[in-house]
């Protein structure tokens, strides 16, 4: 069942603000997909997903690495990013989105992201130099909540 990104229905929105461990599916650089265990955290206003990260995960350096090849491939107009999905799952019910994924590197938006983390799960991580933010632009929700 498809869900409006930015306009979710009250049963949609609340059950990704549950506390439940995802999965984030990235493309390697030959295209096979990488599917490990994250906490992401949704917010329909802006139509993000945001996931946090070291900057040396596979899942980072996948993003990246997309990011690189369209860089290279100046002139082709296409959009910035990784096209990625998030998932969770409880029983019956299942949610998914997907979009694009940048990472981002700057003080505000990591610490956005942290607190964010932080409210869904409950606790604070502890503090990572390493650490960034996989921010997904979102073009698509589905699932059954």
């Amino acid at each position: 069942m498809s869900h409006d990104v930015l306009n979710p229905t009250p049963e949609y929105l609340a059950f990704w603000r549950e506390r439940h461990v995802c999965t984030l599916t990235t493309p390697r650089p030959d295209g096979t997909p990488h599917v490990v265990p994250v906490g992401v955290t949704y917010d329909p206003d802006a139509g993000l997903a945001r996931v946090i990260s070291n900057r040396h995960s596979k899942k980072v350096r996948n993003i990246l690495a997309a990011q690189e090849a369209q860089e290279a491939q100046a002139g082709e107009p296409g959009e910035v990013g990784a096209r990625v999905a998030v998932c969770q799952m409880e029983g019956r019910r299942w949610a998914t989105l997907e979009g694009r994924a940048v990472i981002r590197t700057d003080e505000a938006s990591v610490a956005d992201a942290v607190a964010r983390y932080a409210e869904r799960y409950g606790r604070t991580p502890s503090p990572n130099p390493d650490r960034v933010v996989m921010e997904i632009t979102l073009d698509r929700a589905m699932g059954r909540a």
